[in-house]
């Protein structure tokens, strides 16, 4: 089992853990901070909503992969009775109830606040949004989407601060009899160190041989929601998108190069951290992300050799709002998630500068 131990005069003592105060901390952190859940797979997850009315209860927490696949998560304390059997039979509830719904009907009911709240039409535009990938407000979504509600293939996650061996039992049966759905019990301990909060999430393995989550030749197990989506590839810095403008039309390169150089010059003032994409069908998106955080104020794409820039308003009204106008004032259209600059122009890649150093601040 995970522990922390701290060197002592006489050698090295384990410490205690401190606990959770009350069920709301460790539900909050889960639900802001879904990052640091160890899930198998490691899969890329948006939250779309905190206390999601399935059925007859609520469920803690609605999330969706990038993948198109549906997440429903369960907290709870080991102190809590409902812990041991009634917090599996709680998910399993929320998960056979949300089968077979529409994804219209989730997004104008049970998530209806959700997305107003966000400013969202609908769960794929939020997921657009949040992933910075605007491929995914498309139809191949949407369909990956409902094929997840059609047949329940849904990722169920159970978060505690600690497994009663019960729990571990009961979830490793689970797992052992499921396929088409991925299963996850989650450890999260809170330790006091020197003063500060430290967080030691692990994932907690019932002892069997994992399948492959997405099945393959002999399993018998159905590919899962999103198979027919190629999952992009993200790699550190910008040497993948630098080597895409020598193979794009000569035309276009002096722009793409513009814009590359823009982002490697916020890189190295601080503003920003480069990361690359690279999907299947030849795309590159240079994606300078915000000190700190998994977001950027745009994106910069190589399209098959056609430069564009995207703006995300959300992002700019949380880390940049007092550029917002600036930017509307230059591009002369509404700053809108997603929407591509009409015109690339100096004077909007130094408005855009401006914006990320007041992220930055």
């Amino acid at each position: 089992m995970t522990a922390i131990w701290r060197q002592t005069e006489d050698g090295y003592e384990r410490l205690r853990p401190a606990g959770f105060p009350n069920e709301a901390e460790l539900h909050t952190l889960v639900s802001r901070t879904p990052e640091l859940l160890p899930l198998a797979g490691s899969p890329e997850m948006v939250v779309l909503g905190d206390e999601v009315a399935l059925g007859t209860g609520y469920a803690d927490v609605l999330a969706l992969e990038r993948s198109g696949r549906f997440v429903l998560i369960e907290v709870k304390l080991a102190s809590n009775a409902e812990a041991r059997r009634a917090v599996v039979a709680q998910l399993l509830a929320y998960a056979s109830f949300l089968r077979g719904s529409s994804l219209a009907a989730l997004e104008q009911g049970a998530l209806r606040v959700q997305l107003a709240k966000r400013a969202a039409t609908d769960i794929a535009s939020l997921a657009a949004a949040e992933f910075q990938d605007d491929t995914l407000a498309s139809d191949a979504f949407r369909a990956a989407m409902q094929d997840s509600l059609d047949t329940g293939a849904f990722r169920l996650v159970w978060v505690l601060d600690d497994a009663p061996p019960e729990l571990v039992n009961l979830v490793g049966y689970l797992e052992d009899i499921s396929a088409g759905i991925v299963i996850d019990l989650i450890t999260v301990a809170q330790y006091e160190v020197g003063g500060e909060r430290v967080i030691v999430p692990q994932r907690v393995e019932p002892g069997r041989v994992e399948q492959a989550e997405q099945g393959g030749a002999g399993t018998g197990l159905r590919p899962g929601p999103g198979a027919g989506l190629p999952a992009p590839v993200t790699t550190e810095g910008a040497d993948d998108f630098l080597a895409s403008i020598e193979v794009a039309p000569e035309a276009e390169r002096p722009l793409l190069r513009k814009l590359a150089d823009w982002a490697l010059a916020l890189e190295r003032d601080g503003l920003a951290n480069l990361v690359t994409t690279s999907g299947v069908s030849g795309r590159k998106v240079l994606k300078p992300l915000v000190p700190g955080q998994d977001v950027g104020l745009v994106t910069i794409w190589n399209e098959n050799g056609q430069a564009a820039v995207s703006l995300w308003r959300s992002v700019f009204e949380r880390c940049a709002p007092k550029a917002i106008a600036k930017v509307e004032a230059i591009t002369g259209v509404e700053l809108a998630t997603g929407r591509n600059a009409p015109e690339i122009s100096d004077e909007l890649l130094a408005v855009l500068r401006e914006a990320y150093a007041e992220a930055a601040k």
